[in-house]
Parts: structure tokens; sequence; C-alpha cells
């Protein structure tokens, strides 16, 4: 993940905490560029949807064992919430975002906490830490939204320069058993990290 994120031109500096093991990470969402930024950060795993619709991205996601779920199976909300679970025993951290989709780059999308109901409350030993995702400067240019994933590739691929990114591992969230609730604290750590960089001007 480090080479191929060098490759790209990122500049990945992490800043925070580390994660603890069995930690689940809950990152906002801009771009696939944020599985490699991630990746290199923390060393860490990702929860997926099943189908995502890009080969390049798909062997990303592959690269750092991604576990995949059908999230248009609502019967299978307790499955998933299972795997999770059972991912999350294993040392290294998982990762997942819960904006479920990119967005634009002016702010944060609602947090979907379906995924959350594995950590709410968490198993014993694991533990929650939000992760604010910050492309500064560049966070316009590389948010993907309304364009094919090749085209979206393509661009920033073909870009000159480097493109600098933070990675602000914030502290861990309290034990909580609403997952709607988690998700909302969650969702309010992310976006006031990043409008205290000023990278989104309306974070919420």
């Amino acid at each position: 993940m480090r080479a191929a994120a060098r490759i790209c031109g990122l500049e990945v500096r992490s800043v925070g905490p580390k994660p603890y093991p069995h930690t689940l990470l809950i990152a906002n969402h801009l771009s696939w560029l944020d599985i490699l930024v991630l990746g290199s950060a923390t060393g860490c795993a990702f929860v997926s949807k099943d189908r995502l619709g890009n080969r390049l991205i798909h062997w990303l996601a592959d690269q750092n064992n991604t576990l995949y779920v059908d999230r248009s199976a609502r019967r299978a909300a307790g499955d998933q919430a299972t795997s999770v679970q059972a991912a999350l025993q294993r040392r290294p951290p998982l990762a997942i975002f819960p904006e479920g989709t990119t967005g634009h780059g002016s702010g944060l999308l609602p947090f979907r906490s379906s995924l959350l109901a594995a950590v709410a409350p968490p198993p014993p030993e694991a533990h929650v830490q939000p992760v604010a995702i910050d492309y500064l400067s560049s966070v316009r240019e590389v948010a993907w939204f309304d364009e094919s994933g090749r085209a979206n590739a393509m661009r920033l691929l073909g870009r000159q320069g480097t493109i600098p990114v933070t990675v602000r591992l914030l502290e861990r969230l309290p034990a909580m058993t609403d997952r709607k609730a988690l998700a909302a604290l969650a969702q309010e750590r992310i976006a006031a990290s990043l409008a205290a960089s000023s990278s989104i001007s309306h974070p919420l």
C-alpha cells in the first residue's frame, strides 16, 4: 500500500494515536485513493460492498484482505455484523467508510449505521476509532463524484506533482449500545477535525 501510494503521487502523513489491535476505524470517504492512504498509514484491512465496479479499485481492496458484504441484503445485517466481529478478532485494524460512497468534497454524506451494529456494544478487547482523511487543498480535485471510475483514475494518475494528505487518527470513542448514536458521534468528530483544517468549509 505504501509503494502504491507513492506511485500515485500521494504524500501521506499520519498524526494522532495509532490504532490498538482489534480496532474498527471509521473514516470519511472521498476517493478510491482512500484505500491506499488509510492502508499505508495504519496497515488496516477494509470492509467494503461486494460490487466495487472497477477492476483497479477491486484489486487494491483485495491486497489488504478486504471483507466484502452485500449491503443491499437487509435481512443479512446480522450476518454482516457477525463477519465484522470475527474480523476484529484479528490483530490488524479493520476500516469502514460509513458514508457508503464517495462524495463531492464539500461536506460529509450521512453516516450509515448498519455495519456499526458489530461494535454497539464492542466485542471484548475491541475499540472504535474515528479517522479524518484530509486531502487539504486538493480535496475538490481528488473527490470522486459524478465521474466514471476509469475517468477519475486516468485524471488523477495523469496529473502532475504530488497530493499531500493527512490521516488524523482521533481519540477512541466510548463504548456505546446505540449504533445510530455511535455513527453520529463518529461523524461529528471527523467533521470537526476536517473543519479545523479548513479543507472542508461546510463539513456537515
